[in-house]
């Protein structure tokens, strides 16, 4: 018995099979931009390693779903499946399997070890690179060892053949010896139905409109890894590919886009960086296992995401973190006597590259002032008395005024350099954030705003630099590709600014865009290409926080219609 296809079937090329709270994933992507001919174990504790080659006996087919990894041909297939988040089961009909060692030297300092427990019988790889075993037990059938206790250089592995089934586990130093409970089709029934409720938890509102939800629902889950190392929570990771960190803005948007369903899990990602706030307020840069960055921060959207977000367990906690970080910004990021705050490079304001930043790196910028403007709002709303209160809406409003008198030309946001003085436009469409202000913006000002943003629209959405620019580039990061963290934040003001015509094709054309070419890092802004990393969470998460709006949305519509036709008079027969 077989457990049967369930959900989308997505290509390994683009998104790794993985398990919610596993550390590795399969896939023959083993480095940045690097296909291997082979599906790879690959283990994301201390970084990106592919740790076991997955080598079929013969060519085979190989199809993927959420619960369920296969090579298939005529004449024999192969079946893996979690069993939890550190063990998978594979299994193996008229097919044989090779798991063999990704690297193929050991050194002093690297690469793997192998050998046969003597007291079990199970076959062990010890890895420098992850520093974790990785434990094949033979459930069923013949094993072949190669190269037990080898040194320097040679294969390593196990060769498997006629009708086998396995175990593979990565652990730390020791465990009990591995015992099978359920039989491979309840493992994948099993895992089926993690996914399924996931799903369902997500994503309620589902349907042929939405083609793209239940795909999404699996690039979020099997991107979830549990805690360890720095990840002090159940984290979401950007990828499972090498974009494998929880980055400070990033993490909002898969906040938001569990929310309603897993409120507890959309918690964990909004506060995972703030565990590792420094002593000035300010959060890292990006976590992972084993690092921890504070060379850059990232923008302040925390105070726009909350409002997003269902009340908290601990909302004083709340308060003082988002003070902390805020008052980060007020003190170590303004000019003495200055109003507005700085970055001190791009990468400061998640827009690495953008053309805003190339006169100067330490510039005042109209984005970053109108997410601290939304960051004081929500200080002010969550104040724990109405002094507090009043001092966040008074600097609110000074930054926002502040804003206006100089950064604004009359017909569009200019950047200024935080020690030179001097002021530039941009083509990019960083210049046209403030946006998000909504109809805190005055009327004239959100209109010339939407306008411009209407000039940065193509067929897939706005483009991160005016598409007739000298400087767009077709894969030039920040410079031209669309990305869904500016397409949600411009989506959400232009909405709230009354441009509901405008918001409304822009939430159409990114979903359509994601429905052909998933959820890429970014998108060839004239193609429609997904580029760089093709399984990343936040355009997951992007396709799920506008699938829902325009569900909700239409659902409103219709019960709008209902109620008026209840209450239309009858005319008489």
């Amino acid at each position: 018995m077989t457990v049967a296809a369930s959900g989308p079937v997505f290509s390994l090329r683009e998104i790794p099979f993985s398990y919610r709270g596993s550390w590795f994933g399969f896939s023959p992507v083993i480095a940045q931009k690097t296909y291997a001919p082979d599906v790879h174990l690959v283990s994301h504790q201390t970084g990106m390693h592919p740790i076991l080659r997955l080598a079929p006996s013969a060519e085979s087919d190989v199809t993927a779903t959420p619960h369920q990894l296969t090579w298939s041909r005529a004449d024999g297939r192969i079946d893996l499946a979690y069993e939890n988040a550190d063990t998978v089961r594979l299994r193996g009909r008229g097919l044989g399997l090779s798991l063999l060692a990704a690297d193929p030297a050991l050194t002093p300092f690297s690469g793997p070890y192998f050998y046969q427990d003597p007291v079990d019988g199970s076959f062990v790889f010890t890895v420098y690179q992850t520093g974790r075993r990785y434990r094949i037990t033979v459930l069923a059938g013949q094993a072949e060892a190669r190269g037990a206790q080898a040194l320097g250089t040679a294969e390593r592995g196990v060769v498997l053949s006629g009708e086998w089934e396995i175990a593979v586990e990565e652990y730390e130093t020791a465990r009990a010896p591995y015992a099978r409970t359920d039989a491979f089709e309840q493992v994948a029934a099993a895992a089926r139905a993690e996914f399924d409720a996931f799903t369902a938890a997500v994503a309620p509102w589902r349907s042929d409109r939405t083609p793209a939800a239940e795909l999404a629902a699996y690039v979020l889950w099997s991107a979830t890894v549990r805690p360890a190392g720095f990840v002090t929570r159940p984290a979401v990771l950007m990828s499972k590919h090498w974009m494998d960190k929880v980055w400070s803005w990033d993490h909002c948007f898969n906040a938001i886009a569990l929310a309603d369903g897993l409120p507890g899990l959309a918690w964990d990602q909004f506060r995972l960086p703030f565990d590792h706030q420094d002593d000035a307020g300010a959060l890292p840069d990006s976590v992972t296992h084993s690092e921890i960055l504070y060379n850059f921060v990232k923008p302040p959207i925390h105070g726009w995401a909350l409002r997003s977000l269902p009340p908290a367990a601990e909302p004083e906690e709340i308060y003082r973190l988002l003070e902390r970080w805020t008052t980060f910004w007020l003190t170590a990021r303004r000019v003495p006597g200055g109003d507005l705050p700085h970055y001190q490079h791009g990468n400061d304001s998640g827009w690495d590259n953008a053309t805003t930043f190339d006169p100067e790196r330490v510039v005042e910028t109209a984005d970053l002032a109108a997410f601290l403007v939304l960051q004081l709002r929500e200080l002010a709303r969550r104040a724990p008395d109405p002094a507090a209160a009043a001092h966040w809406s008074g600097a609110a409003d000074r930054m926002r005024d502040a804003l206006l008198a100089e950064l604004w030309t009359g017909d569009r946001f200019v950047a200024r350099g935080a020690n030179s003085g001097r002021t530039w436009s941009s083509s990019s469409l960083l210049d046209l954030m403030p946006i998000v202000l909504g109809d805190e913006l005055p009327e004239p000002v959100h209109t010339a705003l939407a306008a411009r943003i209407a000039a940065h629209l193509t067929a897939f959405g706005p483009a991160t630099e005016h598409p007739e620019s000298e400087h767009y580039q077709d894969d030039g990061y920040w410079r031209g590709p669309i990305w869904a963290p500016s397409t949600v934040l411009i989506e959400d003001g232009l909405r709230r600014a009354g441009h509901v015509g405008l918001a409304d094709e822009i939430s159409a054309r990114f979903r359509a865009l994601c429905e052909r070419s998933g959820f890429a890092e970014n998108f060839d802004a004239r193609t429609g290409e997904g580029l760089r990393d093709r399984a990343y969470t936040w355009t997951a998460s992007a396709y799920l926080i506008l699938a829902a709006a325009d569900e909700a949305r239409r659902e409103r519509r219709t019960q709008t219609a209902e109620a008026a036709a209840l209450t239309r008079p009858r005319t008489p027969a």
